[in-house]
């Protein structure tokens, strides 16, 4: 799967953090990264808010995503090359001042870059990914590689990778695997398209518990 970076520009307001996270959301969810959302749009959420409250409400920012090895790196840019975030003690009941100590308790490492224009607050988080264009290990993906791996024995495949096909060609094995599913259920007289909605109806349940 390709991950391509991404960036958005916004002003630094209250009223754009929601918005960020639902960016965040649709763009990890295409990523096929459901573990990491909550955690990220945490991160989006207290690197935002730093800004507005230490630089100021209005500022021009940037949101920048992108994998970085198996880690997803998430990035806000200001223009405020003063004024630098840092982690101290709040307490439990504090209405403010727990912003990167939220951000250190869920990144695996987070830090600030300097610029002649800018700095940049990061964050990194942790996946669960073997590799950067792959996907997250689980049972069920498990079990639909070994299915295309014997459908890659019948389609042309990169030969530097036996076995394996590429992006555009595992799309149509799935589909055509698919297709020889549906031929099964009809010669064995079942609804096809009954069992289909009873699949997505599964999948999503699956994917947003």
């Amino acid at each position: 799967m390709s991950r391509k970076p991404w960036d958005i520009a916004f002003t630094a307001d209250r009223e754009e953090v929601a918005a960020l996270r639902g960016i965040m959301r649709l763009h990890l969810s295409a990523w096929g990264l459901h573990g990491v959302l909550d955690e990220a749009q945490l991160c989006v959420s207290e690197l935002v808010t730093n800004v507005i409250e230490h630089v100021g409400p209005g500022t021009p920012a940037t949101l920048a995503v992108a994998m970085r090895g198996t880690r997803l790196r998430v990035e806000v840019h200001d223009p405020e090359t003063r004024a630098f975030p840092a982690l101290t003690a709040a307490d439990v009941d504090a209405e403010h001042g727990r912003g990167m100590a939220l951000v250190d308790a869920v990144a695996e490492h987070w830090g600030v870059q300097l610029h002649l224009d800018r700095k940049v607050t990061w964050c990194e988080l942790s996946t669960g990914l073997t590799s950067p264009d792959g996907h997250v290990d689980s049972p069920r993906v498990t079990r639909a590689e070994s299915v295309l791996g014997l459908y890659a024995q019948a389609w042309p495949h990169d030969a530097s990778h036996p076995g394996r096909l590429g992006a555009t060609l595992a799309r149509e094995a799935v589909i055509d695997a698919v297709t020889d599913f549906l031929h099964w259920l009809r010669a064995h007289g079942w609804d096809g398209d009954e069992v289909l909605d009873l699949a997505q109806v599964r999948f999503e349940g699956e994917v947003a518990g």
